[in-house]
């Protein structure tokens, strides 16, 4: 019999998470310093409409030669924490999550979908796993026709396997997405598509990728219209906190991990929420008490 287990993470495999994004940062796979934030108050929208001011718009190149295993093997275990990337990013968008016994396999659990707003149960199987699928928020495809083309292996397997590049979504939705850009799809709930651009200005700052002018056109027009409401990306999502003045409130994902405890944030859905979690375990956006 397989054993299940519920726990959420561990402290372990908390550290090792830590570990690698400090271990990205000091490699330089950071944002670039072209898309540094225009100040400490300035709103998530106004940060990305920046770093998108920056990003430099050509034509798509070519996709001769391109192939999904151009990028790595599909989910490899990037951080070496025991797990691939497809469960860790279940891991951290679900709620509720069940285990295997060994610690790593997601069994079940539930998504807060933010492409469609709905709620979907995820039970892992041969006909049901799909139900969630794991969206590459800048679609490899688009990657290799915007500079990934010209990479290196190495720095095409991180971007594969960047959860600031994941998240966990409703199956049908991803797969209607596929390889196109803002000009061409956009989440079906209008309410996270400030959020949804914002991240894939963050990739493409990131990582050096350039934009086309129908691409650019479409996330700004996107960004122009978000007004004050902030636009987190997925790289922040679940760790960001008020500004310094204290005038803008985090739009968040509950059950995301967070950063800093008893941070307060929204979902899209203008539900509060507040960074905390049991001691000695890495804190996750939840309803207030």
């Amino acid at each position: 019999m397989s054993g299940v287990s519920t726990q959420q993470t561990t402290p372990r495999r908390a550290a090792l998470v830590v570990a690698v994004v400090l271990a990205l940062a000091a490699a330089g796979c950071g944002p670039a310093a072209s898309g540094a934030d225009p100040g400490p108050t300035s709103s998530p929208n106004a940060v990305a409409l920046a770093q998108l001011a920056k990003l430099t718009v050509r034509a798509p190149a070519s996709m001769a030669g391109y192939r999904r295993d151009r990028f790595g093997p599909a989910w490899a275990d990037v951080d070496h924490n025991g797990c691939d990337t497809r469960d860790d990013i279940l891991a951290r968008d679900l709620t509720g999550v069940r285990r295997d016994s060994d610690g790593c396999t997601v069994r079940s659990g539930s998504l807060p979908d933010p492409y469609t707003g709905r709620t979907i149960a995820f039970r892992r199987g041969v006909r049901t796993s799909a139900a969630v699928q794991i969206d590459h928020l800048v679609a490899l495809a688009n990657a290799w026709r915007t500079g990934a083309r010209g990479w290196t292996a190495d720095k095409r397997r991180r971007l594969a396997n960047d959860p600031a590049n994941l998240l966990a979504v409703d199956g049908p939705a991803n797969e209607s997405k596929g390889d196109q850009d803002a000009s061409t799809w956009l989440p079906p709930a209008a309410g996270y598509r400030c959020a949804y651009v914002a991240a894939q200005v963050r990739v493409k700052t990131t990582y050096g990728l350039w934009v086309t002018r129908a691409e650019h056109d479409a996330i700004a027009r996107i960004l122009h219209g978000c007004g004050g409401a902030p636009a987190p990306t997925a790289s922040t999502r679940g760790t960001s906190s008020p500004g310094a003045s204290g005038s803008s409130v985090p739009t968040v994902h509950p059950g995301s991990w967070c950063g800093t405890p008893d941070a307060r944030g929204r979902t899209a859905g203008g539900t509060a929420m507040v960074c905390t979690g049991p001691a000695g375990e890495r804190p996750r956006w939840r309803t207030p008490n």
